[in-house]
């Protein structure tokens, strides 16, 4: 999936290759190609599946040489990076996004977001086979494409901002690409011998390719920080990536390019409409100093989840407020509005636990942040996520709430609920901690929560030099 950025970064050297834009697999997941803004965010996506870009099943001879595992049959979405490029094309972002971040998904309450677009792919299957349709591929087709719209919308949601353009790779795609290239430089802090992954490399520095690349940035097991550690591997591995395709030897190198494109081909796929042309003028300019990579704020590294197990839990308000600090406008440019004013929202709380005491809790800890009190009370029944329900036209309102409070909630419109009043009601799934712990930080108090430390692995990373990492 990594390998996708540089797809981007080098386009003006083979976008004009004979057949290469014509070749390419295109997903009606996105509304036109100019972004409102002028600058670009794009979603990358790296697709844990056993096809090809045209959904053809991978020989079970390569997918032992990829070493892939078994099929669960759920296509998760193993790595999310979205990229924000300004409007002259430079000092480009990639923000990571943990896999197993809970979050709330639009239609399907509050999971790990690498569930998002297997929900929505499944729903839509099930919607089209319900409905009468019997022709195999087009269920396929349309679905995948609900899946990614369902993931879009997710990310959306999560960062405040609006995706521009989506490209997606699957295990086979990566593979061939880092050997199309001839391997990529990077460089570990210790030895690491990990069964799980078949990742087995000394401390140093090594040039990786192939099956070893993917060992490389799927590894998890035996890092210090599990999964936000193979986030890092995964952006050093982009980082070199970058920096040895944009290199002259790779540029220069006809057949290197060739091989590139051919494996481009046959496992990326993009949103139909995006000018992949002009975009590689726009990228011209880029060099690997003007690269950076970040991850998202996170609270807690294992969080206990009602049904999906341990998780990464995100301040969805810290994570709009990160990425907004990195995507949004220049010094000096126009203020961005105030926010909304909480003081005009009325919030009614319903206690669906046992927890007794537990709806004033949360009333007390919203109107601590602006909002007016309303009814407290016990829910009709014991429901184990956390809703908020907002009358017609209240969803910003219904937002202003979650963020508020700091957890990843479902947003429902409901007309049951009076104008101006915003409906909470408590799942098992709320920890009062966790909101008390993102109540103090958004308010400067100091926090004794299970944030991860901050230390050198958070350091960004660019595309200028090797890092060595867990």
């Amino acid at each position: 999936m990594v390998s996708l950025l540089v797809m981007s970064l080098t386009g003006y050297a083979w976008a004009a290759m004979q057949g290469l834009v014509s070749g390419l697999t295109t997903a009606d997941v996105i509304s036109g190609d100019q972004p409102a803004d002028g600058a670009r965010d794009i979603l990358l996506v790296g697709m844990d599946s056993r096809t090809d870009a045209q959904g053809n099943p991978l020989s079970e001879q390569l997918l032992a040489e990829l070493r892939a595992g078994v099929s669960d049959g759920v296509e998760n979405t193993d790595t999310l990076i979205m990229v924000h490029i300004p409007n002259d094309g430079s000092k480009a972002v990639a923000i990571s996004l943990p896999r197993d971040s809970y979050v709330s998904i639009p239609g399907f309450g509050t999971h790990k977001i690498n569930s998002a677009y297997a929900r929505g792919k499944a729903a839509e299957r099930k919607k089209l086979q319900d409905s009468g349709d019997t022709d195999a591929k087009d269920i396929e087709v349309k679905s995948a494409q609900a899946g990614a719209k369902t993931l879009i919308a997710t990310v959306e949601q999560l960062t405040g901002s609006s995706i521009d353009n989506y490209a997606s790779i699957n295990l086979l795609g990566f593979s061939d690409i880092t050997k199309a290239i001839g391997g990529v430089d990077v460089c570990l802090k210790d030895n690491v011998n990990d069964p799980y992954s078949g990742a087995k490399f000394t401390k140093g520095k090594h040039t990786i390719s192939g099956v070893e690349a993917l060992e490389f940035v799927r590894q998890r097991h035996g890092l210090p920080r599990g999964d936000l550690d193979r986030v890092v591997r995964q952006q050093v591995f982009m980082a070199g990536m970058a920096r040895k395709v944009l290199s002259a030897g790779t540029l220069a190198d006809p057949g290197k390019l060739s091989s590139l494109t051919d494996a481009i081909k046959k496992s990326v796929v993009l949103n139909q409409g995006w000018d992949i042309l002009g975009f590689a003028q726009q990228m011209k300019g880029l060099t690997g100093g003007q690269l950076q990579f970040q991850t998202i704020p996170v609270v807690n590294v294992d969080y206990p989840t009602p049904e999906d197990g341990q998780a990464i839990k995100v301040d969805p308000s810290a994570v709009r407020k990160f990425v907004q600090g990195l995507t949004g406008p220049p010094a000096g440019a126009q203020s961005t509005p105030p926010g909304p004013d909480n003081s005009a929202t009325t919030v009614d709380v319903h206690n669906g636990t046992p927890k007794s005491g537990l709806a004033a809790t949360v009333s007390q800890a919203l109107t601590g942040k602006g909002f007016k009190a309303g009814e407290t009370g016990n829910a009709s029944a014991r429901v184990k996520a956390t809703t908020i329900r907002y009358p017609a036209g209240a969803k910003d309102a219904a937002q202003s709430v979650s963020d508020a409070l700091g957890v990843t909630a479902a947003l429902q419109e409901d007309d049951s609920v009076q104008t101006g009043h915003v409906l909470v009601v408590v799942g098992s799934d709320y920890s009062a901690a966790s909101s008390a712990q993102n109540v103090q930080q958004s308010s400067g108090a100091p926090s004794t929560g299970a944030a991860a430390p901050a230390d050198d692995d958070d350091k960004p990373i660019t595309a200028d030099g090797i890092t060595c990492v867990n």
